[in-house]
């Protein structure tokens, strides 16, 4: 059994809530610019280029204002005992991350009263046991431009496969410019109405444009992808054939009488840092 002070998430935390605000990762650049290269309208061509030099920019500057609620995900090893209160260490590293990169603080401590927190607390915490004597963690700030696009649908089974699809399609596109388009398209499918959102926001933690490791659900995600593309929402709404730069699909087992679907969107920062102890 490994011991691991519960400080040690805290400073993890902290360091990654200003590495993902502030740092646009190397999937993300790339796809971007393969995007630009294919884009052949004007406009979109501009917003494109934009958003690259946007990326670029150094000194340590947040890439978007709204630097987003907090999302913490652990990976605990089964072989690992914390010493300390894990749920305030990864409060403290919030608090702390977000005081020192200068992050905006955008949590509200009561959903009708509306008074902010002031530390961007709580974070939501995610756990999971996994093999091994070491802690995964990862900060995935999420603004809630996309936040407020994703949705959820306890569809029937007889709906099938073209049913997710329309789903998927018509979240998209109600969505329109609202998400800081181009996108990414997380979507959970299987599991009961809880399993299947929190597996649509995990997809967004996968490398940019990396397919599923089934091959039905890779064919799939391309095939979305394309007809996305072609709805002509565009970066940032003007239009062209970037509306999405991936769609990402996790699936799991569900009961015989449903099909839940759950479609979490993602600006095109898709920020999210990650560090093992």
């Amino acid at each position: 059994m490994r011991e691991i002070e519960a400080q040690r998430i805290a400073d993890a935390v902290a360091r990654l809530s200003v590495q993902a605000n502030t740092c646009l990762p190397p999937d993300v650049k790339d796809c971007i610019a393969r995007a630009r290269r294919e884009e052949d309208w004007p406009p979109a061509q501009e917003i494109l280029d934009r958003i690259m030099e946007n990326g670029n920019i150094g000194g340590g500057f947040p890439i978007c204002q709204d630097t987003g609620m907090a999302c913490v995900f652990l990976e605990v090893g089964q072989d690992v005992h914390i010493d300390g209160d894990l749920s305030k260490a990864v409060d403290e590293g919030v608090r702390r991350g977000y005081e020192e990169g200068y992050l905006r603080k955008s949590v509200v401590s009561d959903p009708l009263e509306r008074m902010n927190s002031g530390d961007n607390t709580p974070a939501m915490l995610y756990t999971e046991l996994v093999p091994g004597d070491q802690i995964t963690v990862t900060v995935a700030p999420k603004g809630f431009g996309s936040e407020n696009m994703s949705r959820i649908a306890m569809l029937k089974p007889s709906d099938g496969i073209e049913g997710v699809k329309a789903f998927i399609l018509d979240t998209v596109e109600q969505a329109g410019p609202n998400p800081c388009p181009p996108i990414v398209v997380g979507v959970g499918i299987g599991g009961t109405f809880d399993k299947c959102a929190l597996m649509a926001k995990k997809a967004l933690l996968r490398g940019m444009g990396a397919p599923s490791s089934q091959p039905f659900y890779a064919d799939l995600e391309r095939e979305l992808l394309g007809k996305i593309n072609a709805l002509g929402i565009g970066p940032q709404g003007f239009g062209g054939r970037t509306t999405a730069l991936a769609v990402h699909i996790e699936t799991m087992p569900t009961h015989i009488a449903g099909l839940p679907c759950a479609v979490n969107i993602n600006c095109h920062v898709a920020r999210h840092a990650s560090e093992v102890i």
